[in-house]
C-alpha cells in the first residue's frame, strides 16, 4: 500500500517550509509504465504465460512456445487484433521510448511503498534502456469482439497477469484500467473476460473495479481432438 505523507507538526508561528515538494517520491518509489508490446518482447511474454499457467493450475494445458507466439502475434496494427500491454517497473524514472507507437501513448505512474519490493527474478525479466535496468512485471492480452445487443465492438481480455512479487499493489488495476480506457477512447461498448471460480481474490478485485460477474453464463470450448474432428466434417 502506498505510504501517506505524515501531517506536519503544529507550530506556534509559520516558518519557511523545508519539506520536499509534493512531487518528490517518498519511501521506496516504483516508477511504472504501460506500453504496447513488440515482437522483441516475445521471450518475456512466453515466460509470463508459463508463470500464469502454473498459477492457474493449468500448466498441463500450456503448449505455447516463443515460435508459436511470434507466428501469431503482432501481425495486425494494435487494437485491430491481438494486442498486448506490458507493465514495466523501475526504481528510477523510466527513459522515453525511442520509437513510440502512434497508436498508443504509454501510461506512467509512480507508486510509493513503505518497504522495497523484492524481485528474485528481476534479471530474467529485465530490459535495458541504455544502462538503466527496467523490469517486466506483468501483461494483459486482449482483442476486439462484437456485441450484437449493443451494436458495438468491445474488447475481450484473454489474459491479465502480474508476477507474484508485484501482486496486491495496484498494478493489475493499472493494466485493466488501461484496456478500459482504450475501449472508451475507441467508442467501444464493453470490456469482458472470465475468471476461475476458485480465484476469490480475483473475483473480489474485479467487482471492486466495477465489473459484474455473470454466474448464469458458462464457457463452451472446442479444442484439441474435439476441434480436429471437424477437419473432414460434412457441414
Amino acid at each position: 500500500m502506498a505510504a501517506a505523507a505524515p501531517p506536519p507538526p503544529p507550530s506556534a508561528a509559520p516558518e519557511p517550509s523545508m519539506a520536499a515538494p509534493e512531487t518528490t517520491p517518498i519511501g521506496h518509489p516504483v516508477f511504472t509504465r504501460i506500453r504496447l508490446a513488440t515482437p522483441s518482447d516475445v521471450p518475456f511474454i512466453h515466460k509470463l504465460i508459463h508463470q500464469m499457467a502454473v498459477f492457474e493450475r493449468l500448466s498441463h494445458l500450456c503448449s505455447a512456445t516463443e515460435s508459436s507466439l511470434s507466428s501469431n502475434l503482432f501481425l495486425s496494427p494494435p487494437f485491430h487484433s491481438f494486442t498486448i500491454f506490458l507493465l514495466e517497473l523501475s526504481s528510477s524514472p523510466i527513459p522515453p521510448l525511442l520509437s513510440p507507437s502512434p497508436s498508443f501513448t504509454p501510461i506512467e505512474k509512480t507508486f510509493n511503498f513503505e518497504i522495497p519490493v523484492n524481485d528474485p527474478e528481476k534479471d530474467a525479466f529485465s530490459i535495458y534502456y541504455g544502462d538503466q535496468q527496467v523490469i517486466i512485471g506483468g501483461f494483459v492480452l486482449f482483442f476486439p469482439n462484437y456485441s450484437t445487443f449493443l451494436g458495438k465492438p468491445g474488447f475481450y481480455v484473454e489474459d491479465l497477469f502480474v508476477r507474484e512479487c508485484y501482486r496486491r499493489k495496484g498494478f493489475g488495476k493499472m493494466l485493466l484500467s488501461a484496456v478500459a480506457k482504450q475501449a472508451v477512447k475507441m467508442g467501444y461498448g464493453r470490456v469482458e473476460w472470465v475468471v476461475l471460480d476458485w480465484n476469490v481474490n480475483a473475483i473480489t478485485f474485479y467487482e471492486q473495479m466495477g465489473a459484474k460477474v455473470l454466474p448464469e453464463w458458462r464457457i463452451c470450448r472446442l479444442t484439441g481432438d474435439a476441434l480436429q474432428a471437424y477437419q473432414n466434417a460434412n457441414v
